[in-house]
């Protein structure tokens, strides 16, 4: 018998949906540590850092939307796990978009000489 819900909807294998739920939660740790590592940086803090906490906050979020979506029992079906890895992978890049904004902030800083 096919492994195939009424709707049509297919089902993801447990291994698989296991290893992605694994892949994100150590993402979203590393996304996590590096917000607490920049936030305790000694350049101190200014109001332009917002173009880069905002997309690294915003991008956690969607991390953690998507990890939560595939701890639900209902990420067995194909069309929920999907959704919840386009999720993750949007979160991804906004969350790389900021860190390169925050890289380029402080680069640009120290190259002034005002984080000193």
């Amino acid at each position: 018998m096919a492994d195939k819900r009424p709707d049509g909807d297919d089902r993801v294998e447990i291994l698989f949906r296991n290893g992605t739920i694994t892949v994100v939660g150590i993402v979203v740790a590393f996304s996590l540590v590096f917000l607490t590592q920049w936030a305790s940086n000694p350049i101190p803090w200014q109001q332009s850092h917002l173009v880069a906490v905002a997309p690294i906050i915003i991008g956690i979020a969607l991390q953690m939307k998507a990890l939560a979506d595939l701890m639900r029992q209902e990420s067995l079906r194909r069309s929920v796990h999907d959704r919840a890895v386009r999720f993750f992978m949007i979160g991804l890049v906004v969350t790389f978009a900021g860190v390169g904004a925050a890289i380029v902030l402080d680069v640009t800083q120290l190259a002034d000489g005002s984080a000193l």
